[in-house]
């Protein structure tokens, strides 16, 4: 699908400007506390002509033949963009978790990790993450890792996103 660099894009988002639209696609979750899942997503990356794209995910669970079979995951925030391809991504979940990121944006690959995580009372505790999105063959394929309910830092989510 062909895409359009916008005209109003801010320089300093212009290691990430190829995120901009929207993503849809499946994936797999796994981690020792569930049971290993399959999903399916839409990701939303918009922005304004400032320095920062707006971000918007909902995903749900499918069955062995990929239908959905319920609501899973939301999640939306903000991609900050800083100069020489620094990023901060703030992100707030529908579990009653909230975070903040720090990382790089480098040719088609983008790496953050967790500078700071808060939770709601009765959210379940998370402790740090780990996030690689990649531009791979024009697809968004991304790794979460995550450190969570006395776990340590493993694979949790991994999809592979067609623009839509």
């Amino acid at each position: 699908m062909a895409f359009e660099i916008p005209d109003n894009l801010h320089p300093d988002c212009a290691p990430v400007v190829w995120l901009l639209g929207t993503w849809q696609g499946n994936g797999q979750g796994d981690y020792p506390t569930i049971e290993p899942f399959h999903f399916g997503q839409e990701l939303i990356f918009t922005h304004d002509g400032r320095p920062f794209f707006h971000y918007m995910s909902r995903s749900w669970i499918t069955d062995e033949n990929g239908e959905k079979v319920r609501d899973a995951a939301l999640e939306t925030g903000f991609l900050r963009c800083r100069p020489e391809g620094r990023l901060e991504l703030l992100l707030v979940h529908n579990t009653g978790v909230t975070e903040v990121w720090d990382g790089r944006a480098e040719g088609g690959r983008i790496e953050l990790r967790t500078a700071f995580v808060g939770a709601t009372p009765s959210a379940k505790p998370v402790t740090s993450g780990h996030r690689l999105y990649g531009n791979v063959e024009g697809d968004l394929a991304y790794a979460y890792d995550m450190e969570a309910e006395g776990q340590e830092l493993q694979p949790h989510l991994w999809a592979r996103l067609r623009r839509a």
